[in-house]
């Protein structure tokens, strides 16, 4: 499912009861300073990542402390982010001038503990190279260091390091539990470009031999996948960001089934394995 960029009111894009990736919760959020929201999502873990600004968090009462590093836009410094608990109460308030906030949640029936991720934290990898048109830098918010203080949610950014090339290549899919082949994982991507005029493309094939489609990408597009291989690819002379949300069903580690038909070039992608490995 593509969504264009629209102002959504602080509206989430994929709510609680959301049919589309039913795992998946996500909101973003405009602020201006002095501007609170709150919310509280009794059966889903949250992080709070601000794509640009500063801001203050409250949960349950308390103050959890500051975060956001970016100014103009998410190529504008480092990520920082954070951990929500199920059913607990965030309220979010800007102190810089304005902010735009990203918040992603995941089905989860525990409640955990609160706690921030600084830029220090940010769990970074590159991988791929120019000649495969596959060069890319991965910053995992929520990732393999937060392993044993999160359920089911994974979230990170993704950049494209130079302009043009493809993503999520070879093609992949995890819409199905069958370990240990493959889980089922919902997704959500909100994309960016630079210049702002940039396009993508999102290719989904949801059966092997059979011809799939294409949404046509543009600053602000989400995606939502709930089924079916999707590699996506940029345009020459553009670079890509697209922030992603997994949420897994039965676990959180996320294991990636490879389209057969082009799973060799996993062995042609310098660093792709590693990058694999930090999906836990």
């Amino acid at each position: 499912m593509h969504i264009p960029y629209s102002d959504n009111k602080n509206i989430a894009l994929f709510g609680e009861q959301n049919k589309t990736v039913p795992l998946v919760y996500f909101n973003i959020i405009n602020l201006k300073k002095g501007e609170s929201y709150s919310y509280k999502l009794p059966e889903h873990e949250t992080s709070v990542v601000p794509a640009t600004g500063i801001v203050e968090l409250e949960v349950d009462g308390i103050r959890l402390g500051q975060i956001g590093t970016r100014k103009s836009d998410v190529w504008d410094g480092e990520p920082e982010g954070s951990y929500i608990p199920t059913n607990a109460e965030c309220t979010i308030t800007c102190l810089s001038d304005s902010t735009e906030c990203f918040i992603a949640g995941g089905i989860y029936e525990k409640k955990l503990e609160a706690f921030l991720v600084q830029k220090k934290e940010i769990d970074t990898v590159q991988y791929g190279s120019d000649d495969t048109k596959t060069h890319r830098k991965i910053k995992h918010i929520l990732g393999a260091k937060h392993h044993e203080q999160v359920g089911r949610l994974l979230v990170n950014e993704l950049y494209t390091v130079g302009a043009g090339g493809w993503s999520g290549f070879p093609p992949h899919k995890h819409d199905t539990n069958r370990l240990p082949d493959e889980t089922r994982h919902d997704e959500v991507y909100n994309y960016r470009f630079r210049p702002g005029h940039g396009f993508g493309v999102q290719v989904m094939q949801y059966e092997d031999d059979k011809e799939g489609f294409g949404y046509q990408l543009f600053n602000g597009s989400t995606i939502a996948i709930d089924k079916g291989y999707h590699p996506c690819v940029v345009a020459p002379g553009y670079e890509m960001y697209y922030f992603t949300i997994l949420v897994g069903l039965s676990q959180r580690s996320l294991v990636q089934y490879f389209q057969k038909t082009h799973a060799y070039q996993l062995e042609t992608i310098p660093g792709i394995k590693d990058m694999i490995a930090k999906y836990k």
